[in-house]
C-alpha cells in the first residue's frame, strides 16, 4: 500500500513502525474471511483491510480521530487471526496498538466511555482490587437487566454478568525448591487469573515441580500490561513492562532462569512483545528483548521437557485454541499433542480460528458482538460430544463457560491430572477413573 507520511511524522518511531506495516499491505482481502467482526457484520470497515485504510488516513494525515473511525477500531478484537492469514506478513498487531494509543491521546470519548475505561484500568490489573469488586458484584446482580437496557450502562451489565457467583479463596503463590532441580523458571503471577481460577497456577506449580523444576515467583512483578495496552493506555502499559523487566532481570542475573512461564496466553503475547514495546528506551531495550526471548506459554515449555508417565482418563476434550496462543504466539500443535500423549481424546471445533469474543475487556466494552461470538463458539463445541473444554487463557475460560454447558479447564490442569495430580474441581462430576 502506497503511503505519504510527512518526514516530520516519520521522526516518531511509532509512526515509522506503522508506516512500515501499512506499506506491506497489498489489499488482497484474504484477511476478511478470517476476521470475526467481518464474518458477523459484513462491513468492509470492520475487516482488517478496512481498518488499515482508516488507520492509514488518520495517522498519515495526523487527523483528529472521528467517532466513526474510533467505532471501527474499537470493534477490533485484536484476535490477530488476520496475521495468520496474511500472505504479506503485515504486523497488524503493532499497527492497531499504535492506532489505539493515538486515539487515546487525541480523541475525547463520551463521559460514560471514559468512566468505564478508567474503571477497568484501575481495577482489573490489581488482584486485590479485582477480588474486592467481585465480592460486591452479587449485590448489584438483580439490576443487570435494567442496566443492560440503558445504552451507556451496558458495560456495567456485562461486568455483572461475567462476575462469578462465588469468588474462590485466595491462594498465595509459593515458590518451590528442589534439591537437584533440572531447571529454574519464573511463573507469571497474573492479575485476573489467580482471582478467578487459582487452580490454574496450582496445577502448573505441581506439574513443573514433578518434572524436576524450581518454580519461582519474582518479587516486584505485576500485571503484564496487556489490558491497558489494548485500551490505548500506552504509558501505563510501558510502566508495567518496565516493572516486570526489572523483576525478571533480577532473577536472570541472580540465579538464572530457563524460562518465564505464562499460563494466560493473552499475557504471553504481550510479554513476548516487550522487546518491541521498549525498543526505543535505551535503558530497557536490551533487557526487554532478553525477557521476551525467555517468555513461553506453559504448553510450549512442557512440550520441550520430559513429563512424568501419564494414566489415561478416558475423557474426550474439546480443545479451544485461544487466539492469543494460535495467532499471537503461533503455538498451535503443542497443547493438542500434549493432551493426546497424556491419553485424552482431543477434538477441535469448527471455525477454531475465530475468536470466542473474550479478547481482554472486549466482552465488557463490546458485549453485543462478544455475545454473538460466544454463542457461535459454544455451538461448535456442543457438536463435538466432549466431556470438557480445555483452553489456555483465562478470558476464554470465562467467556466459553457463559455459553457452554460443559466444564472449562486449563490445558495444564488436565496434564497435571494425567501425570499424578488431583482431578480438576470442574470435573468432579465425572466417574472416578
Amino acid at each position: 500500500m502506497q503511503t505519504s507520511f510527512p518526514p516530520e511524522a516519520l521522526a516518531d518511531p511509532a509512526m515509522r513502525a506503522s508506516e512500515e506495516v501499512i506499506r506491506k499491505c497489498v489489499h488482497c482481502g484474504f484477511c476478511t474471511a478470517t476476521c470475526p467482526t467481518y464474518v458477523l457484520l459484513g462491513d468492509e470497515l470492520d475487516s482488517p483491510r478496512g481498518r488499515i485504510y482508516l488507520m492509514k488516513d488518520m495517522l498519515e494525515n495526523r487527523r483528529e480521530p472521528t467517532a466513526e473511525v474510533v467505532k471501527h477500531v474499537d470493534r477490533c478484537l485484536s484476535c490477530l487471526s488476520c496475521m495468520t492469514t496474511c500472505p504479506s506478513g503485515v504486523n497488524y498487531m503493532h499497527l492497531v496498538d499504535h492506532a489505539r494509543a493515538y486515539i487515546h491521546e487525541h480523541y475525547e470519548r463520551p463521559r460514560g466511555e471514559r468512566f468505564f475505561r478508567r474503571l477497568l484500568a484501575a481495577v482489573l490489573p490489581y488482584p486485590e482490587r479485582f477480588r474486592w469488586a467481585l465480592t460486591f458484584a452479587p449485590l448489584a446482580k438483580p439490576f443487570e437487566p435494567l442496566l443492560r437496557s440503558i445504552g451507556a450502562l451496558k458495560p456495567l451489565a456485562a461486568m455483572l454478568e461475567l462476575a462469578p457467583a462465588r469468588v474462590p479463596a485466595p491462594a498465595p503463590a509459593q515458590s518451590t525448591r528442589l534439591p537437584q532441580a533440572k531447571g529454574r523458571v519464573v511463573l507469571l503471577q497474573g492479575c485476573a487469573e489467580p482471582v478467578l481460577r487459582p487452580e490454574f497456577r496450582a496445577a502448573t506449580v505441581r506439574l513443573l515441580s514433578r518434572c524436576g523444576h524450581d518454580v519461582i515467583f519474582a518479587p516486584g512483578e505485576g500485571c503484564c500490561g496487556a489490558l491497558v495496552h489494548h485500551m490505548g493506555r500506552e504509558a501505563d502499559a510501558l510502566d508495567a513492562a518496565r516493572r516486570n523487566v526489572d523483576a525478571w532481570t533480577a532473577e536472570i542475573e541472580g540465579k538464572g532462569l530457563d524460562a518465564i512461564i505464562v499460563t494466560a496466553s493473552g499475557c504471553g503475547t504481550t510479554i513476548k512483545d516487550y522487546g518491541f514495546m521498549l525498543r526505543s528506551d535505551p535503558a530497557y531495550a536490551a533487557k526487554a528483548a532478553r525477557v521476551s526471548a525467555l517468555a513461553m506459554d506453559v504448553s510450549e515449555y512442557l512440550a520441550r521437557i520430559d513429563l512424568p508417565a501419564s494414566a489415561p482418563k478416558g475423557v474426550t476434550v474439546a480443545y479451544h485454541p485461544a487466539c492469543s496462543l494460535q495467532h499471537g504466539q503461533k503455538v498451535t500443535e503443542a497443547p493438542k499433542r500434549l493432551l493426546a500423549q497424556a491419553g485424552y481424546t482431543v477434538r477441535v471445533p469448527a471455525e477454531a480460528h475465530l475468536c470466542c469474543g473474550s479478547a481482554g475487556t472486549y466482552n465488557i466494552l463490546q458485549p453485543e458482538i462478544a455475545d454473538q461470538l460466544g454463542t457461535r463458539k459454544a455451538g461448535h463445541i456442543a457438536r463435538l460430544d466432549a466431556d470438557v473444554v480445555a483452553t489456555g487463557n483465562i478470558g476464554c475460560t470465562t467467556q466459553i463457560a457463559r455459553f457452554s454447558g460443559l466444564p472449562v479447564v486449563h490445558t495444564v490442569e488436565l496434564l497435571d491430572w494425567a501425570c499424578g495430580g488431583p482431578k480438576p474441581a470442574a470435573l468432579r462430576h465425572l466417574p472416578q477413573e
